[in-house]
């Protein structure tokens, strides 16, 4: 099975991106799923019904979120619905939507599971145990993780615990592309960070000058995430058959 994933789409600018490479990029590689990751998609915070459906629009198979998957109310009902579109799975289980969902592609089933680290983070349930339990408990071919972790040491912990039991396990949340895209001794593909899609010339899809003021002056700043400029798309596309893993960085 051939896995496009593209990484935290940020805002107008990421979304503009999704419309105009994705379909090119699923036809180019070959990919039977594209995955993409809209938890910044809604002016970098959260995810809308009308983004979810846009992204949809695009050629995107199915969405995973991250720790802004509550910032927007209305995906609140629209997590509880029979959508493409997951929540970190170790949230805790009155919180709306799912954390994993089978997915049937030409008579394979792929488990597409989405977790949240801890480093850093939101105080919420173990990954590596969550995880567990899910694999156990649900029939699948083949299984693809999003790990939303803000450090590299707990992404790569993960990676080689899920090493041999996941066919991919790839990074976001930090929206920087690594440069450690490779295949685990357990042939299990992976990646640290897949980066952002989103406005280029600034700091992680947000415009620079708000960031630096921040560490400046050390006080709230309002991220402002631009409507217009640059765009940049970062992705991977995975073989889950030959065990192949592969960036994707497209600069306007």
């Amino acid at each position: 099975m051939r896995i496009l994933f593209i990484g935290d789409v940020v805002g107008k600018i990421g979304r503009r991106m999704v419309e105009e490479h994705l379909l090119k990029l699923k036809k180019e590689h070959g990919a039977q799923i594209a995955i993409v990751n809209g938890e910044n998609a809604a002016h970098g915070k959260g995810i809308t019904e009308k983004i979810y459906k846009e992204l949809l629009g695009y050629g995107a198979d199915f969405i995973t979120l991250g720790n802004h998957a509550f910032a927007k109310s209305d995906a609140y009902d629209l997590l509880d619905s029979n959508v493409n579109m997951i929540r970190p799975l170790n949230y805790p289980e009155s919180a709306p939507g799912r954390g994993h969902k089978t997915i049937n592609i030409n008579n394979k089933k792929l488990l597409i599971i989405n977790l949240q680290g801890r480093s850093f983070m939101p105080a919420i349930d173990c990954p590596f145990k969550a995880v567990d339990k899910v694999l156990e408990e649900n029939e699948h071919d083949y299984a693809f993780v999003d790990f939303h972790s803000e450090t590299t040491s707990e992404s790569l912990a993960m990676g080689y615990y899920l090493d041999g039991r996941a066919n991919a396990v790839v990074g976001t949340h930090t929206h920087v592309q690594t440069n450690d895209e490779q295949i685990l001794p357990g042939k299990t593909a992976y990646i640290t960070d897949t980066g952002m899609t989103g406005f280029k010339d600034g700091i992680l899809g947000i415009r620079k000058e708000k960031v630096i003021e921040r560490f400046l002056n050390q006080l709230p700043v309002k991220h402002d995430v631009p409507d217009e400029g640059k765009g940049i798309l970062s992705g991977v596309i995975i073989d889950t058959d030959y065990k192949k893993i592969e960036k994707i960085r497209i600069t306007e």
